[in-house]
Order: C-alpha cells, then structure tokens, then sequence
C-alpha cells in the first residue's frame, strides 16, 4: 500500500497574505483523492516531533529561539515567513511526517510526504521558508536507531540543498546529492558531497541525461540502504523561482528515473515535495501529483 503523511496543519499555518506556499498541500491531498490515486486508507496524520528528535539536527540554542519565538526580525527574513507557534509546530508536524515515510518505506518500498523538503534549514538556522530540515531529521532517526547504516538523499529541488549539505558534511554514512540550477538561490551554495549545477534554461533532454548518468553511479559506488528524495517542481519552465526549462512530461520522467532506479536495487525511498511556484496553482499540484502517480505506477 502507499502511504502518505499529511495533516490538515501543512496549510493552516500563515496569515492572509502569506498563503500561497501552502494552498498547494490541501489541493493536492484532494486531487489524489479525486482522481483515484490514493484512497483515505493511504493517509496517516504525523504527531509533532519530540525535542530530543529534533536535537539530533538542530543546535538547542537555534531550537530554543524557535520553541521560545525569540528569532530576530532579521533572522525572520531570512526564513521568509512571519513567525508564530503554529507555524514552528507545523515544521515539527512535516518532519515528524518525513520520518513516518521512512518507516513505511521500509515496508511498502516507498512513502510520500506531502509536504517536505525543507532542504534550507541548517543546524543553527533556518532560510528560504525551510525552520527544520525535514529529510536531516529523518535521516538522523534511521541513523541513531539502526535502522539504516548508508543514506542517499537525492536533491533535485531546482534550488541547492544548502543547509543538507552544511549539516552533513562531516557525516560519512550519509551522501548528499544534489543537482540545481547553477545561478539560482542560494547565492552562496554549500558543498554537497555531489552537486551538478545545470545552465539556465536546461531543457528534459539535457537534464535526463544527466540524471540517467549520475544517479546509477552514485548508487552502485556509495551503495545506500536507504534513500531520501527531494522531487521539487521548480524545475518546470513556468516556475516563478526557477530558471530551468523542464517540461511536465520531464518533470514526471525525473520522478520515474529516480524511483525506477531505486525499485530496481530493492531500495527503500521517502519523498518529500519541496519547491513549486508556478503561476498557476493548478500546475504545482498536477507536477507534484504527477510524482504520486509514477510512485504508484512503478511500485504498485
């Protein structure tokens, strides 16, 4: 069966104004009910993360202002969103969803987060709409608890995996991949343990070649038991924070690369969502559906 994490707290989170980022979860949740790709039963509701999980990641002073609402306004800006309980609960809730996936994955081959990919976050600060890494969290659950010994964490959000890469450095069970638009945000790019900075306007062509190159070899050399997948839709050429060129049907490709190659060496895979801020809204949730669909398709 595929599962899937959501709770109705992914979009209730911002004031008026501030809302357009997270209307896409709700519609989404609904489309895949809609169109059949998911029954009710795929659905789990995540609980907020403990403390002592979100301190495997994150520095207790960072985690404090965030608990305390004590963030700068300057450090606020940095995040993009103004600050409240909710919405820190909320980054708590989707992490606690991300690492829920992994134990499903672990079970059924692959779980969806709806929400996710909060690839921004650092250990002692947040960025670009992202306060706690979600996939970070997950990945250091599996970690401290034997539950995976090698993690791959597959980044291709068009923006670079900034803070993954910062809180992972030094970690060598788990490598970090990603492959972004080369002159996109962040201006300063951290040093995944393998980053592919494509050109502006890169088309599916050039883009699935890359991947269909890259992915197996990191695969069949670092040899994961686990991996985690950051499936961003800001790659799509209607994208507003994006600069690269893909197409629906390369966007769908992308996801069948990735899930086609880890359903091949039997390796488990959470998806998280990540980026998506296309003109229309009806284009985020069919790109991001379309992630749903080829999961489904190839594992069930």
């Amino acid at each position: 069966m595929l599962k899937v994490a959501y709770s109705p707290i992914y979009k209730y989170s911002l004031p008026e104004g501030h809302r357009f980022p997270m209307v896409k979860y709700e519609l989404l949740a609904e489309q895949l009910l809609y169109e059949g790709t998911l029954q009710k039963t795929a659905f789990f509701e995540p609980e907020p993360l403990t403390e002592i999980q979100i301190l495997r990641t994150h520095t207790p002073t960072y985690w404090k202002k965030l608990r305390d609402l004590t963030i700068t306004p300057k450090e606020a800006r940095r995040v993009g969103f103004p600050m409240s309980a909710h919405l820190v609960k909320r980054g708590t809730v989707i992490s606690n969803g991300t690492i829920g996936c992994a134990l499903y994955a672990m079970e059924h081959g692959v779980a969806l987060n709806i929400a996710g990919g909060t690839h921004h976050a650092f250990t002692d600060r947040g960025e670009g709409f992202c306060l706690l890494n979600d996939i970070a969290i997950a990945a250091h659950h599996l970690l401290h608890h034997h539950l995976a010994h090698r993690i791959l964490i597959v980044d291709l959000d068009v923006h670079q995996g900034n803070g993954t890469a910062q809180i992972f450095a030094n970690e060598s069970r788990v490598f970090t991949f990603s492959m972004h638009g080369a002159n996109n945000y962040p201006l300063q790019k951290e040093a995944s343990d393998l980053d592919i900075p494509m050109p502006d306007q890169t088309e599916n062509k050039a883009y699935l070649e890359v991947l269909n190159n890259k992915l197996p070899e990191i695969l069949d050399v670092f040899l994961p038991d686990f991996v985690f997948y950051l499936s961003g839709v800001d790659v799509l050429a209607s994208d507003k924070l994006g600069r690269l060129a893909l197409t629906m049907e390369g966007c769908a490709a992308r996801d069948r690369v990735v899930f086609e190659a880890c359903h091949k060496r039997d390796l488990p895979i959470a998806v998280s969502m990540g980026g998506g801020y296309s003109e229309r809204v009806a284009t985020i949730v069919d790109a991001h559906a379309n992630t749903f669909r080829v999961a489904k398709d190839v594992y069930f």
